[in-house]
């Protein structure tokens, strides 16, 4: 089994001052290591802020809002889905295209499933 690391591009949405804010995306990466855990997924977003829940959790959210513990999931429309994580220092809510996740999704299940040394 292989570790799947995906880098991508996110929205942070927030209600701080927008002119304050840089409004291009910004890079996360979306990691699953089946070996470690082969049913969580972990998304790392800028500075020393990385979450680790669920697979199935990330999932379910592109369906409906799905939510467990500090991690909820929901989607935004036909083509994004937003990620809001619970902290003691506050909620980082970030807003994916559904297609980047989905493609993630099947990279981890294609890992899990896949022999060593294959």
């Amino acid at each position: 089994m292989s570790v799947v690391e995906q880098y991508a591009r996110a929205h942070i949405v927030t209600d701080e001052d927008v002119d304050r804010l840089d409004r291009d995306a910004v890079p996360v990466v979306l990691r699953y290591d089946p070996e470690s855990d082969p049913r969580a997924v972990r998304i790392g977003l800028p500075g020393p802020h990385e979450w680790t829940f669920d697979r199935e959790l990330l999932e379910q959210g592109l369906r409906a809002p799905a939510g467990s513990g500090e991690v909820r999931v929901w989607p935004c429309g036909r083509v994004q889905a937003v990620v809001e994580f619970h902290s003691e220092q506050g909620v980082s809510v970030v807003q994916f295209e559904t297609k980047t996740i989905m493609r993630f999704l099947r990279r981890t299940y294609t890992a899990a499933t896949t022999p060593v040394g294959s």
